[in-house]
């Protein structure tokens, strides 16, 4: 048995840095966007400052009209006109860039969700036995939904804040030198809090986005064995453990958020506590004619002074957003940086054309016929091996785990065209001797021969189109029946998969679907019974016409009458195959050419029905009943 999956490790991001400049290479070809966007940054915080400080000669204007009654209708209409041109101006420049902005982070995402699918398919199959399919699923959801918010939000964000803190400050040091005293300070005691505040919550959401990796593998779990929940009435301990993870993702989630909460008070006061620092001494300085102060310049300085807090609120909002981003791209990061399945075979599957004398020779188009494709290294010259099926296990011990053996000394030989059936208890190894014959998993001890060929010289991909699995639970993609069964073999034409269906005996029941062939699957077939999903899955092996076929409790689900009903069928689809079966049901197996019993990762007996019976040992003891399968 595969080994129990774990829980995917989710920290704090190691190295900010390196995940920002990660990130940032994703963005390619965009240079001239990226110019586009930082220039309508500039524009838009620029209108904001330009017009803030027209407001001076605006205010000064009705003051003298109002203490010299002379009022200046001309100009005062046209440094509001100015006003509105340069608003306009920059909401134009800001809508502009952030359309540009929007285009790069969706790409970009879309980039890197490729280089993660694209990574998960290569994984071998150990991965995804140690790590479940809901914190898998997260990575498309949680992480990239947080990091589509900063790339979208956050990054103009950040340069328009800094064009803005800059050209406000630079603005307010011309106005009153004095007065900026006042906004440094404050400025300073504003950093040091977001400091504080930050150095605190980014622990507490790496916890937070761990946390809900395991409450979205555990609901993965429970809607997917519903069905099993409700059978044992374990609705309650359902109930119980969800409401557990759920509590640790509770906590998780108000640690993280206590300080993402508070920060945007202390902001909000601190900023009201800077301007009205500011208006009090502004007001004195204008009273008292100190330092060239006037009420427009007032009236502008105090407009900075809430210009110039705005983008230091902003950014503190968006902090604890991009210390969630970045931690959810170290954990994508994480896993594209996996290692890939590991595959040095150089032997490959060609068609062949062979004449009357046996000579094999590669052909451009399908003939019926493969051959192994061999390289020899030491002299540069290549030989063709027909693809027979014959396999052989030498010795071969294997674990999932260092120290815990499954197979222990497993061998044995099955030549083209022979049944060989694995009976024996669960966990004895038998599903582990399938994953070693199509290289789910490699031998660290032992070999296995396929043709005469060591497997581990023959390239994964094309060892595993020489063979179709069935396997015990089923899997059917959305799509229509006809696609699923063409799955086997994706150039396979309409009339293969109807031979197919038939060797399978679906035929009879996909006739009778309301739209037949074409009749849509969803949800794994859902609309289907189980039996009717495991011959789909049979017609899918026999339409890939592979020399290799395994079954995997491959009738399982399958009541006897109709067993019996695609006896003769699987009869037809195993004639000429090496065929490796695995049944719990021993009526299956009674015309296998072999038997083979397994006990603790050993072959304790092996022979043919009668010679096993006639044995009197562990087959007999299960065939008659003396002793039951575990």
């Amino acid at each position: 048995m595969p080994p129990k999956k774990n829980m995917m490790p989710m920290q704090k991001p190691s190295n900010m840095k390196n995940t920002i400049k990660r990130i940032f290479s994703y963005m390619y070809g965009f240079k001239l966007h990226f110019a586009v966007v930082v220039a309508g940054v500039i524009v838009s915080s620029s209108a904001g400052i330009a017009g803030n400080a027209l407001l001076k000669p605006l205010v000064n204007n009705l003051r003298n009209a109002l203490e010299n009654d002379e009022w200046d209708m001309s100009g005062f209409i046209g440094i509001l006109c100015v006003m509105i041109g340069i608003y306009a101006f920059g909401a134009f420049s800001a809508f502009l860039y952030q359309r540009i902005m929007l285009k790069i982070s969706t790409t970009t995402l879309m980039r890197i969700r490729n280089d993660l699918f694209n990574k998960m398919e290569s994984l071998p199959i150990r991965y995804f036995d140690k790590h479940t399919h809901g914190e898998l699923m997260s990575l498309y959801t949680n992480d990239t939904d947080t990091l589509r918010e900063m790339l979208s939000n956050s990054i103009a964000q950040f340069i328009s804040s800094a064009v803005t803190i800059v050209g406000v400050f630079t603005m307010m040091l011309c106005y009153s030198w004095l007065l900026t005293i006042i906004v440094v300070i404050m400025l300073v005691i504003i950093v040091r809090v977001i400091g504080f505040i930050g150095a605190r919550s980014g622990k507490g959401f790496a916890a937070q986005q761990k946390a809900l990796g395991r409450a979205n593998g555990y609901i993965e779990e429970m809607i997917d064995g519903q069905k099993v929940v409700k059978v044992f009435c374990h609705e309650d301990s359902a109930n119980s453990e969800f409401d557990k993870l759920n509590e640790e993702l509770c906590e998780a989630a108000t640690r993280a958020n206590t300080f993402a909460n508070i920060l945007m008070p202390i902001m909000n006061n601190l900023s009201y506590l800077h301007y009205a620092a500011t208006a009090i001494a502004g007001g004195i300085m204008t009273v008292n004619g100190f330092g060239g102060m006037s009420i427009g310049t007032l009236v502008s300085y105090l407009m900075f002074t809430r210009q110039f807090s705005q983008p230091i609120t902003q950014v503190s909002q968006q902090f604890n957003a991009v210390l969630t981003a970045l931690a959810g791209a170290e954990r994508i990061f994480r896993v594209i940086d996996e290692e890939p399945e590991a595959d040095d075979g150089y032997v490959t599957i060609v068609n062949a054309a062979i004449d009357e004398n046996g000579n094999i020779t590669e052909s451009a188009e399908y003939t019926g016929k493969w051959a192994w494709k061999h390289p020899h290294k030491a002299d540069g010259t290549i030989t063709y091996t027909e693809v027979r099926g014959n396999v052989e296990l030498d010795d071969v011990y294997f674990g999932y785990e260092p120290n815990k053996t499954v197979l222990n000394g497993i061998s044995l030989y099955a030549k083209a065209g022979q049944k060989i059936a694995f009976v024996g208890s669960t966990g004895a190894g038998k599903t582990t001797i399938t994953n070693l014959i199509n290289r789910f998993y490699d031998v660290p001890d032992g070999k296995i021969r396929y043709d005469g060929i060591n497997i581990n010289k023959i390239k994964k991909s094309d060892l595993r189109r020489s063979q179709s699995i069935v396997l015990q639970d089923t899997h059917l993609f959305t799509g229509t029946v006809m696609e699923n069964i063409r799955y086997g073999k994706l150039n396979a034409t309409d009339e293969e998969v109807y031979a197919a269906a038939k060797l399978a005996n679906a035929d009879y029941f996909i006739s009778h679907l309301e739209n037949g062939y074409q009749t849509m699957l969803t949800a794994d077939g859902a609309n289907l019974s189980q039996g009717q999903r495991q011959l789909l899955a049979i017609a899918r092996a026999a339409v890939a016409d592979p020399p290799v076929l395994i079954l995997d409790e491959a009738t399982s689900s399958i009541d006897t009458r109709t067993e019996a009903h695609i006896e003769k069928g699987m009869d037809q689809l195993m004639e000429g195959r090496t065929v490796f079966v695995i049944a719990h049901r021993l009526s299956t197996v009674r015309n296998a050419k072999a038997i083979m019993v397994l006990e603790n990762g050993k072959i304790i007996e092996r022979g043919d029905h009668n010679a096993l019976i006639a044995q009197k040992g562990k087959y007999y003891q299960l065939y008659t009943g003396m002793f039951e399968l575990g």
